[in-house]
């Protein structure tokens, strides 16, 4: 067997002022064939997974680009274009194909493509054929359009929020594609619009459940090969935004379409129920404090809308300034995006002590810059921390102190995925009384373990997170919260 693999992923918010390059995807991730890490990178899993793969049952693996983008605007034009040709030619180079194995994000938005992933995935088909098995992951936070279902034989996305499962489901798209190719299954996709838009983090109640529940109906019924929730994703004013529910059966349609829609609806009926209590920085800096006296582990307080990973900048000091009024001390900061700011630090030389200003310069509504005399307590060329099996690069970073803070500033902007980003920045975070973090979901399995308490922020709006005021343009117009019951349930 033939099989060719490549990667083209990010996540595009396109209320986000950051545009994105082809400079934005060699900063993350951009591997030319052959060059992929061993290390599973989310979207680009299907890679090294397929080596593994192909290795076992002596298929010819060709391996094509991988690039990954952090989560920002809209791509631009040409990048989008070159990127896509580059992956169309080598598919080309490597006809005849029994198969091919992509890695997709799901919510990428270009200049001119509502569905870069669409068009990807339309050129790749007339190459290769109708005879030839096409597969791909995707993140669960994207937009699913009828383009990309007409021309994949089956897909999945990644079942966790946390994303700690995206090796697991690499694994099994190869292990359906491998029962697909050897005529023991025939993948038939089945998807439900749940028309509704909403977060579901999978660490809590009530979407620990059901996702416990797809697991085992997976388990249980060797008719069902894969099931997938789309959540969607809200910052990507596009046509087809919104929550999915996909079944993969072998060769049972109709089977399929029913369970698909039993599914979907009983999502709809968590609407508005999956989100974690949100206070203001006024409450949520309060009661952080408040939790820290007297406790034996630090408190984490996540600023859950200036998330890199949702497209912003990680730039917003709102929370910051408010610990800094309260006279909060001993709390370490991971991270603040100020690629300026960092430079100024690398000139000045660990142990410096000079005026800086930083943060606070991307967008309104993010605060304002911060000014402090601060001591340099250390510089690392190139950081990365851990998301899992996975290192996400944060640039060069800076770690300053002033009156009682140590804030990490990084040159390349990421999401707080773990506390290993405290450890490269030379923080004793165990030693904290708050640690401030960026992220929306995807630090849980990290930090919840040593954390004293958990506190999701809403501070400041960098970041469109209600969908019932959002000023969409091209989204659906009938779908919840827009709409209270646009299945017409009564």
């Amino acid at each position: 067997m033939r099989v060719f693999s490549a990667a083209l992923a990010t996540e595009s918010n396109t209320f986000s002022p950051i545009a994105i390059d082809r400079r934005g995807f060699e900063a993350s991730l951009y591997a030319r064939p052959g060059t992929h890490p061993e290390t599973p990178t989310l979207c680009s899993a299907v890679i090294p997974i397929g080596r593994k793969w192909a290795k076992d049952r002596q298929w010819t693996f060709i391996e094509g680009t991988a690039a990954w983008a952090d989560p920002a605007g809209i791509i631009n034009h040409q990048a989008f274009e070159s990127l896509r040709d580059e992956i169309l030619d080598q598919v080309k180079q490597a006809l005849p194909l029994d198969a091919v194995a992509l890695g997709l994000h799901g919510a990428m938005v270009a200049a001119d493509y509502d569905d870069p992933e669409g068009d990807l995935l339309a050129r790749v088909r007339e190459l290769v054929g109708e005879n030839c098995v096409i597969c791909a992951t995707f993140d669960p936070h994207s937009q699913l359009t009828q383009k990309r279902v007409d021309q994949l034989d089956f897909f999945m996305a990644f079942k966790e929020f946390p994303h700690i499962d995206f090796v697991d489901r690499a694994e099994d798209l190869y292990r359906i594609l491998d029962a697909t190719l050897s005529g023991e299954v025939k993948p038939e996709v089945s998807v439900f619009d749940c028309k509704m838009i909403d977060v579901f983090p999978t660490s809590r109640e009530p979407m620990r459940s059901f996702v416990d529940k797809m697991f085992a109906l997976e388990k249980s019924d060797d008719n069902i090969l894969s099931l997938s929730l789309i959540h969607g994703f809200m910052a990507s004013d596009v046509p087809e935004m919104g929550t999915k529910m996909v079944v993969v059966t072998d060769n049972q349609k109709q089977k399929g379409d029913q369970l698909a829609r039993e599914l979907g609806l009983d999502v709809f009926a968590m609407r508005g129920k999956c989100m974690p209590e949100q206070p203001d920085e006024v409450q949520a800096v309060a009661d952080a404090v408040s939790t820290a006296k007297g406790a034996e582990k630090p408190v984490v307080l996540t600023d859950m809308w200036d998330n890199p990973g949702g497209g912003t900048a990680g730039d917003a000091t709102v929370i910051l300034e408010e610990l800094m009024r309260v006279g909060a001390t001993n709390v370490a900061v991971g991270t603040i995006w100020d690629p300026i700011a960092v430079q100024i630090c690398f000139a000045a030389g660990e142990g410096a002590e000079i005026p800086l200003r930083f943060g606070a310069k991307s967008a309104p509504h993010t605060g304002n810059p911060i000014d402090k005399r601060v001591r340099v307590e250390k510089l690392v060329i190139n950081a990365e921390h851990r998301f899992g099996d996975s290192y996400v690069p944060m640039g060069d970073i800076a770690t300053i102190s002033f009156d009682g803070f140590e804030v990490i500033l990084n040159s390349t902007r990421c999401q707080s995925f773990g506390k290993s980003l405290f450890d490269v920045g030379g923080v004793d975070w165990a030693a904290k009384d708050i640690l401030l973090i960026k992220s929306t979901n995807h630090f849980y399995d990290s930090f919840a373990p040593i954390a004293e308490k958990i506190i999701y922020c809403s501070a400041g709006r960098p970041y469109p997170n209600d969908p019932k005021t959002t000023d969409y343009q091209k989204a659906p117009k009938n779908i919840w919260p827009k709409v209270a019951d646009p299945h017409n349930l009564g």
